[in-house]
């Protein structure tokens, strides 16, 4: 089959590789049709990183069921899907009450099966592969990913409604903090740098938004807030970025706030000098949020695609660009370069099929 693999210099190249196995009679295996490009596989384009040569990368996805184990009942071959791609060891303590996000395994299990989207086919365990209804297209559909960090970061701060929340970062994972908190009731201010990007988010209903390099931004945000701050702020960046936002996400905060990191930081060690005494004096949470498994008894990805179907969210005007997977190295291209691109999700096809 077809894949996209990472050279040494970190961008890609068209091979074949051999198709993937079901790995046991409760396993799904399913042709793609959309995946997207995320932020985190931004941070390795063009990254000389031998050890990751030949991989398959990609982890936001949808498609279509072709092959399914006889203990697989929910789904059958033709089946529209969104497939999740967290997924941990299922063995340890956390994976044991379906906290499977901390996984000491995850990467190295996720990398092996579904977390390889930009190749025609993938295989799971069945829980992974949720149906699509007919009113959610496969494009929406490889957004659900990024709307369930953004879920779960919400369930882990508590927001509740009329809550006054400020996102930093407004690509895909900080639009669809932004949306999320407006659709529980909460006034929200989103800053970036990228003006194409803050002009979505005022479109999309966001209360203010401002360019988190104006000097005066912390005032913009006590004006708004009568001069408290904002209760819960959102950290969406990430990245290289961070030593900027997150210092700025702690300065965003009232007395007695939250700041959640959702943003991705790069491996390794990583300083970032803080106002340790302010925080502490302040008490300000920082609250570490990463990707997304359950929240009490529901899937998070599960509640994302069922909020979409309903309805709740319009994820659509998100999907700037479209490039087939042979044009994987333009797309990339296009998304890093979104100051000058205006790219939001940008979505890779495998398929001629209507999507």
């Amino acid at each position: 089959m077809k894949a996209a693999l990472r050279t040494a210099a970190g961008n890609f190249q068209i091979g074949e590789v051999e198709e993937p196995k079901l790995g046991s009679a409760d396993w799904v295996r399913a042709r793609v049709k959309v995946a997207g490009i995320c932020g985190t596989d931004l941070r390795h384009w063009k990254k000389p990183e031998p050890e990751l040569e030949g991989h398959i990368m990609g982890h936001e996805l949808s498609g279509e069921v072709i092959e399914v184990g006889e203990d697989v009942s929910h789904v059958k071959p033709g089946d529209r899907v969104v497939i999740e791609t967290v997924m941990g060891d299922g063995e340890c303590p956390w994976c044991r009450v379906q906290r499977y996000n901390i996984c000491p395994h995850l990467y190295q299990v996720r990398t092996g099966c579904v977390s390889r989207a930009y190749a025609d086919e993938v295989v799971g365990p069945k829980d992974k592969f949720y149906k699509l209804p007919d009113n959610v297209s496969f494009e929406e559909a490889a957004l659900i990913d990024t709307f369930a960090v953004s879920l779960h970061a919400q369930h882990v701060s508590g927001l509740s409604i009329n809550d006054k929340v400020a996102v930093i970062g407004a690509g895909p994972i900080g639009l669809a903090q932004m949306m999320l908190a407006k659709a529980s009731g909460a006034d929200v201010f989103i800053c970036d740098l990228v003006d194409s990007a803050l002009d979505m988010a005022k479109n999309l209903g966001a209360d203010a938004v401002m360019r988190s390099d104006q000097p005066d931004i912390v005032d913009q945000v006590m004006a708004q807030t009568d001069g408290r701050g904002a209760d819960i702020v959102f950290e969406c960046a990430g990245g290289a970025s961070m030593p900027d936002t997150l210092p700025l996400a702690t300065r965003l905060a009232r007395r007695g706030g939250k700041v959640v990191v959702v943003g991705g930081f790069d491996s390794g060690e990583v300083s970032i000098p803080l106002e340790w005494q302010r925080i502490q004096m302040s008490e300000i949470q920082l609250l570490p949020s990463a990707s997304f498994a359950f929240w009490d008894i529901y899937p998070e990805q599960g509640a994302v695609l069922d909020m979409i179907a309903k309805g709740r969210l319009n994820v659509r005007p998100l999907i700037t660009h479209t490039f087939p997977i042979e044009q994987i190295n333009e797309a990339f291209d296009v998304a890093e370069d979104k100051q000058s691109t205006g790219a939001v999700f940008v979505a890779l096809t495998l398929s001629s099929d209507e999507s």
